[in-house]
């Protein structure tokens, strides 16, 4: 069976601990996932377009997008009119479902309000902040 390619959709400034637990995921071999969202591949500039098109194309290379919903998961950031969305997580979401990606959601808590471009799409829940809930979401995905 050959590793499901996932981009991770997150509010790098405020959840990416979260992401770096998932990172962990991807790097055993016990599971069949591998995410597409590292690091080294960090886009190196803050140039909006060019921000856009580097995170497009790692969106492209993709089959499914985990958005992890933190407390500002659907805040305003100020580039907004520049990204064309409230923030870059629905920039994320909105590119995701224009590729087709399979979409899946996890809430680091309850009561955070999800992203916009999530509202009205497919999208499979983890239930929990879990190993098992991600692996499983994932697969239902």
């Amino acid at each position: 069976m050959t590793k499901k390619s996932i981009f991770i959709s997150f509010d790098y400034e405020n959840d990416k601990d979260y992401k770096f637990l998932l990172n962990a995921l991807s790097a055993n071999d016990l599971f069949e996932i591998s995410f597409n969202d590292k690091l080294t591949s960090k886009i190196k500039t803050s140039e909006i377009p060019a921000v856009k098109a580097g995170l497009t194309k790692k969106i492209n290379t993709t089959e499914y997008t985990l958005c992890i919903i933190g407390k500002y998961a659907n805040s305003w950031n100020n580039d907004y009119i520049e990204i064309g969305y409230k923030n870059w997580i629905n920039f994320e979401l909105a590119q995701s479902k224009k590729n087709g990606n399979k979409l899946i959601a996890i809430k680091i808590n309850p009561s955070f309000v999800s992203p916009q471009e999530i509202l009205n799409s497919e999208i499979v829940w983890a239930k929990n902040l879990t190993v098992e809930a991600i692996i499983k979401a994932i697969l239902e995905a």
